[in-house]
């Protein structure tokens, strides 16, 4: 091996390409939670309120424990995800995602159910009585959810196969909608003899529908997760900080012992700043592209959930559409995503992240303004909204995952961290947007003034998480997503060192007169931490 050969691109040119299988496996991993999460998203708010016939507020809050619960729950579980060994030898991702299975199984389904004993009682009794099942739903979810994200750089190091799995996760994301809508149109056709639930307006006699559909989404979605559980490994072996640490130094001691005839003050200034490149959550809360990108994420979210909670209102009231189509239109929605997320990755690459983003915006923005035009006379349109919504919210949402990659990059020690902290702002805007809409609605029953009030928020509220999401995206453009303030800070000293024996800047050299190869003189987990270590040459 060259001595001036970078570990770092043999390490890179050493990689092996994930296998199609694990690729197929890791993407069902988060079935459960998108089956979950498109009743939880598409169906809770018209469910209360026009199944349940719940106080508009109530809901609105109900919504927004649920969403505060998950915010707080998120950061933390991504600190402890990355900080914790897991159980029963499965890996410390997959031990996250077993607790997250089990807390969704077993409380979701009492959110679409009348309340065991109290189905009579005053709303606020109910309330009391469905919040508990909605905080373990949302602590299963987070936990879930944060810990298949942070697998994706635990899986694989090639940009290319991050972009692909956050593609294919989508595409399953879609299907899982897809399956909901589906199986929701199903069972309203199935009901058509049901002469008090043959109205065209959603009634409480629908309520058996939205407990049949719990239960079988919820069936299905475990099923899937089994498959995930014995078929994904954690083939990457990652580190704690602390334990990163301890195997920089341990790595480090061979070079050590052989270069106190040459002198340890030139090699302290690359082991020192090899053992700072590592991220910790406070580090990252020092880095600007950290905030820039949560409000992408912010953003992308805030579309896609605040259209997605509001469209079967808007087709109902608004549009006055038969009910069947509060399954129809998301229908509508997701297959056009998915269809766009099959190209994501072929798109990315050919222009990068952020003119991929930017067609999604403009695509986004195209649907609110469409929406703002449509009335009783063209409500047939619609379904070209719909198109229109589900290619701007694919596009945003798959590209602003590649970019929340891209920004950990190497750094998987604190990669739970980072995604919890994305879903944190996430969760928290899409709460209080909620419970906004719902304290500024106009009345408790239908009116005419209820009739427009859904295309407003359909109009303005993605609308405007567009734009700003262009500003923030404007604010990108002059650097590259990842590049971090710290490692450039610790990599300067070395930069500046003229090195006398030509040797690449930032490496550490041994004064020996023979290479000494990592798989000679180190064990894996040295060295699989040196193959992430961006300033290493070989000793």
């Amino acid at each position: 091996m060259s001595e001036s050969a970078p570990l770092l691109k043999k390490a890179s040119s050493q990689a092996k390409t994930l296998p199609a299988c694990q690729r197929f496996l890791y993407s069902m991993g988060h079935v459960l939670n998108d089956l979950t999460a498109s009743m939880w998203f598409s169906y809770l708010i018209i469910y209360f309120h026009q199944v349940k016939q719940f106080n508009n507020v109530l809901a609105g809050y109900l919504m927004l424990i649920g969403q505060v619960s998950d915010a707080l729950f998120t950061p933390f579980i991504g600190f402890e995800s990355d900080r914790t060994q897991g159980f029963l030898k499965i890996g410390k991702r997959k031990s996250w995602h077993l607790i997250g299975t089990i807390c969704v199984a077993c409380s979701f389904p009492f959110i679409f159910n009348e309340c065991i004993t109290c189905g009579h009682a005053q709303d606020g009794y109910q309330f009391i009585y469905y919040a508990p099942f909605v905080i373990i739903f949302q602590f299963g979810w987070a936990s879930t959810q944060i810990s298949h994200l942070s697998l994706i750089p635990d899986l694989t190091t090639k940009e290319d196969e991050r972009v692909e799995l956050n593609g294919m996760r989508y595409a399953f994301t879609v299907l899982s909608n897809l399956a909901v809508f589906g199986l929701f149109a199903l069972l309203f056709y199935l009901n058509t003899g049901d002469d008090v639930g043959n109205s065209d307006m959603l009634s409480p006699a629908d309520n058996n529908k939205f407990r049949d559909l719990v239960f079988i989404v919820v069936s299905l979605g475990v099923v899937v997760s089994f498959l995930f559980q014995i078929g994904v490994k954690e083939g990457v072996k990652t580190f704690t900080h602390v334990e990163a640490e301890e195997a920089m130094s341990k790595s480090m001691k061979t070079c050590s012992s052989m270069s106190s005839s040459a002198g340890e003050s030139g090699q302290s200034i690359e082991i020192s700043m090899m053992r700072q490149s590592l991220m910790s959550w406070k580090d990252w809360l020092k880095e600007s592209q950290f905030y820039q990108v949560a409000l992408i994420y912010m953003c992308t979210r805030l579309f896609v959930n605040v259209s997605q909670i509001y469209l079967p209102l808007y087709v109902t009231e608004t549009l006055q559409l038969s009910k069947v189509n509060v399954a129809i239109m998301p229908l509508v929605v997701f297959v056009s995503g998915l269809f766009t997320s099959l190209v994501m990755k072929p798109i990315n690459k050919a222009i990068g992240r952020k003119a991929t983003y930017l067609i999604g915006l403009l695509c986004g923005l195209g649907a609110c303004i469409w929406i703002y035009f449509l009335d009783k006379s063209t409500k047939h349109y619609c379904y070209g909204v719909s198109v229109f919504l589900g290619i701007g919210g694919s596009t945003m949402l798959v590209t602003s995952l590649a970019m929340t990659s891209d920004l950990i990059g190497q750094n998987t020690e604190s990669g739970a961290f980072v995604y919890g902290a994305m879903s944190f702002t996430d969760k928290l805007s899409n709460g209080l947007a909620v419970v906004l809409i719902q304290h500024n609605h106009p009345c408790t029953s239908c009116c005419p003034l209820c009739n427009q009030y859904f295309k407003t928020v359909l109009t303005f509220v993605p609308g405007g998480v567009v734009l700003l999401a262009f500003v923030v995206l404007c604010t990108l453009i002059p650097t590259k997503i990842g590049t971090k303030k710290k490692g450039l800070r610790l990599l300067q000293p070395v930069m500046n060192r003229e090195d006398s024996n030509g040797a690449i800047p930032g490496a550490i050299t041994c004064p020996t007169s023979r290479n000494i190869s990592i798989d000679e003189e180190s064990d894996d987990h040295i060295q699989q931490l040196l193959a992430k270590s961006p300033s290493v040459n070989s000793c």
